[in-house]
């Protein structure tokens, strides 16, 4: 029995209406994710912050510091200026991370990070740092990007954190794509750093 046009009409739209909900959610899916991450800590992601705690608590935690260039492209030498510091839980500390643009041309990158162990993550809480921004080096440029962080003093509450002495911050660069006459213009970082010979 032939359908009518008006039924094919009808499943048409439909059709069209899944497929238009099925890709705005496949846009959706990496920021919803990212949110996910940061509210629950899921794999290593940290916590933000205003400020540290007035006081800091006597346990001491090594922090160390980890850093990767993805092999997309980009032609950056990235690592941290220190590779590990203590700090009492609750203190405040900065650290820098130095990337050097080897190109002979602007470049620009974007980092992600994570912490180690994962269970860690609610209670790595970052004041300022570079992640998730885009970084334009010129060429040979050399640059130093701070972190401030400090670990949140309910980890002494958490039985499941007690084994915990070291966590690892990590941070991988990506390649940013852009036009080339946007590069040759975005001289200046989008957080506050200082150049390096």
């Amino acid at each position: 029995m032939a359908r009518s046009p008006d039924a094919n009409r009808r499943t048409a739209l439909m059709l069209g209406g899944v497929a238009a909900t099925m890709a705005g959610a496949s846009f959706a899916a990496v920021p919803l994710y990212r949110l996910f991450c940061q509210v629950t800590g899921y794999g290593g992601t940290t916590q933000r912050a205003d400020a540290a705690p007035a006081a800091a608590a006597a346990r001491i935690i090594t922090v160390r510091f980890d850093a990767s260039v993805s092999g997309n492209g980009l032609p950056w030498t990235f690592m941290p200026v220190e590779r590990r510091v203590q700090v009492r839980v609750g203190e405040e500390r900065l650290a820098f991370y130095r990337a050097t643009n080897n190109a002979r041309e602007a470049t620009t990158g974007t980092a992600t990070f994570n912490v180690t162990p994962f269970k860690a993550g609610p209670y790595f809480n970052k004041i300022a740092c570079f992640c998730f921004s885009e970084q334009t080096l010129a060429a040979g440029q050399s640059i130093e990007m701070p972190v401030s962080f400090f670990v949140d003093p309910a980890i002494l509450d958490d039985p499941n954190l007690a084994d915990v002495d070291t966590i690892t911050l990590s941070y991988t660069f990506f390649r940013v794509r852009t036009n080339p006459g946007a590069a040759r213009n975005a001289a200046a970082l989008t957080v506050p750093s200082r150049a390096t010979n």
